[in-house]
């Protein structure tokens, strides 16, 4: 049990905190997010890439006298939910009507008075642990009375932003060693990626679903993340790692998307069936996580590049495909609205030995959707020409913010 006496020291302290800190780089999804009443508002993604700092900035934005509650202050140890009845007290003392909570899932059935609140009118913004915010449960527990917005780390533009670099080859290999976890960036302490990494999978995975079988999951987290880019299936994953069914192995996934370590694009097809049961791409969530956990001992910057590129995609919330005809691959194929926004091929560096190959799986691309325009995303090559009648631009990564779909 906890004290009213407490509950408002730790608002009072926590308001005198937030109003000397700093804001930090302003995220471009601030912008985006709306500010409605009747919903409430719930930031998602993975740990530590910066959602309570933007939970921070949207209450500088316009929302001064916001009410500001952070549940992970030691001082709350023990709050349960007939707390909230003192919690209540105070906001009422208040007169706030806007209500910011960070990381209120750690407290056992939150969700109904975040219920309760907006039923009164209250308008509630939330950040947290994305393993305890996830949209298909909150789709029982709110019943859809929230909206869920996603943050990622750093994107290649935020990175150019938050070291102050231009973009160029040179800031495009940093980044590409580095990733856009903010702490990281600002300490280059491998250490905390390497925290980072096993948090994931022991405070989101294990103890939230009760793996015993620890070792095998960490297993698959690592052989995936060294394969970033490639196909991947469960059966094969069954004989190459030894785990006893690909029902499990199919679990292990979903619990590894859920925590946005990893992402598995499917091929693209108009049969559900045939998406389910095609190979799937993996794409890790930020290089400096490929950089700590991979088990590979070599870089390999085109796929490297070809993850940037699905995560920069991933952020414009359009639905992401691989295409694979005739023996032909086109990196990305992403539609909107049931329709074709844009065909993508991303290659290190296009070569006399590999451009009828690169130019090839475009094409059928192009072919197939009948559009005449496709893009080539390199590290550092600049073109645009006619192939077969159909026009391909050739970008480097570094200038692809130009490019990116809006």
């Amino acid at each position: 049990m906890i004290q009213q006496t407490v509950i408002q020291q730790v608002i009072n302290l926590q308001k005198h905190k937030i109003q000397y800190q700093k804001t930090g780089l302003q995220r471009d999804i601030l912008s985006a997010l709306p500010e409605i009443q009747s919903h409430a508002l719930i930031v998602s993604g993975i740990r530590r890439c910066g959602k309570s700092t933007l939970l921070l900035q949207l209450l500088k934005r316009n929302n001064q006298n916001a009410l500001y509650l952070n549940f992970e202050d030691p001082r709350l140890f023990g709050f349960e939910l007939t707390d909230f009845q003192l919690l209540d007290s105070i906001i009422t003392t208040s007169k706030n009507n806007v209500l910011f909570f960070d990381e209120i899932q750690v407290i056992r059935a939150w969700e109904l008075y975040v219920r309760q609140k907006l039923d009164e009118g209250f308008r509630v913004v939330i950040t947290g642990s994305n393993a305890s915010l996830l949209s298909r449960e909150l789709g029982t527990k709110l019943t859809g009375r929230h909206i869920t917005k996603e943050l990622f780390p750093f994107s290649y533009k935020e990175f150019l932003a938050f070291k102050s670099l231009q973009a160029n080859v040179q800031s495009l290999h940093k980044y590409l060693n580095s990733g856009g976890f903010p702490e990281y960036l600002k300490t280059t302490n491998t250490d905390i990626l390497t925290a980072l990494f096993y948090d994931i999978l022991n405070r989101d995975i294990v103890v939230r679903h009760g793996i015993r079988d620890v070792r095998s999951l960490k297993q698959l987290a690592v052989y995936l993340i060294s394969n970033v880019g490639n196909l991947v299936t469960a059966s094969k994953l069954q004989q190459t790692l030894g785990i006893k069914t690909t029902a499990t192995i199919l679990e292990y996934f979903s619990f590894l998307e859920d925590t946005y370590l990893v992402n598995f694009m499917p091929k693209f097809s108009y049969s559900l069936k045939i998406q389910s049961i095609n190979p799937k791409k993996i794409y890790v969530i930020d290089p400096g996580i490929i950089k700590i956990a991979s088990a590979s001992f070599t870089d390999n910057y085109g796929h490297l590049l070809e993850n940037m590129i699905y995560w920069n995609l991933r952020q414009t919330g359009k639905e992401l495909y691989y295409f694979n005809e005739n023996g032909y691959e086109c990196d990305f194929v992403v539609i909107e609205n049931e329709k074709i926004k844009q065909l993508i091929q991303v290659c290190y560096e296009l070569t006399p030995e590999n451009r009828e190959r690169e130019q090839r799986g475009l094409q059928e691309a192009m072919d197939f959707f009948k559009t005449d325009k496709g893009l080539i995303v390199t590290y550092n090559q600049k073109d645009a020409y006619i192939y077969n009648g159909k026009r391909i631009d050739v970008v480097p990564a570094w200038e692809y913010c130009d490019f990116q779909i809006k």
